[in-house]
């Protein structure tokens, strides 16, 4: 069965301003985000302790982050292709960075393992993303 958000996007394919758009690698890309965004708001949730206010801080920007970037994908036709791409990119360097410094602590806390794993994740579809609006830009 298809998810509301496919169905609904598929639906105004024809309305964007990006043709060639691959509908299926944007949802994943916003099923990451949404994911990336729960992990991190949870992971910040469980800081304690001396020097977990830089992870627990990295992890409420990046869950931020992914809440904008998700509904920029939700916005299709409202897509501007070098605002997405830049988007994508800023989503990406900061999924990094907070699997990074969850990583440092996952020995500790088990939810920074997780977060760490879900922020990577994430990277990785909106690398696919990039790729794939990358491919459907109109040859110069």
């Amino acid at each position: 069965m298809m998810n509301t958000t496919s169905q609904m996007m598929q639906m105004h394919e024809k309305d964007m301003p990006m043709g060639g758009m691959n509908m299926s690698m944007m949802q994943d890309c916003i099923e990451a985000c949404s994911a990336c965004e729960q992990a991190c708001t949870m992971c910040a949730a469980t800081m304690s302790g001396e020097g977990m206010q830089s992870c627990m801080n990295m992890c409420m920007n990046m869950a931020d982050m992914c809440n904008t970037m998700m509904r920029m994908m939700m916005r299709p036709a409202g897509m501007q292709m070098e605002s997405m791409m830049a988007a994508l990119q800023a989503t990406m360097t900061m999924c990094v960075a907070c699997a990074d410094e969850c990583t440092k602590h996952a020995d500790m806390h088990e939810d920074c393992g997780i977060c760490a794993e879900v922020c990577r994740q994430c990277a990785m579809a909106c690398q696919k993303m990039m790729d794939s609006m990358s491919g459907a830009m109109p040859a110069s």
